[in-house]
């Protein structure tokens, strides 16, 4: 984990204090990523399994019909 942190996030997520938004930081090899509104948990991931990751979002593989 990078010390300190550089956490980015989204321009989408918008400048009105809302936490409601996803941070991302890279360290080398290792991406984290966390809520806004709850820093202090923080999911480690490669580089190409959060690649793969947004592909299957992208492609729908995550959706749920009828849910």
């Amino acid at each position: 984990m990078p010390s300190p942190a550089i956490w980015q996030k989204s321009s989408f997520s918008g400048v009105d204090g809302s936490h409601n938004c996803l941070e991302v930081a890279a360290d080398g090899g290792t991406v984290h990523i966390r809520e806004g509104d709850r820093p202090q948990e923080i999911v480690a991931i490669g580089p190409a399994a959060l690649r793969d990751f947004v592909l299957g979002v992208k492609a729908g593989e995550f959706d749920q019909p009828g849910a």
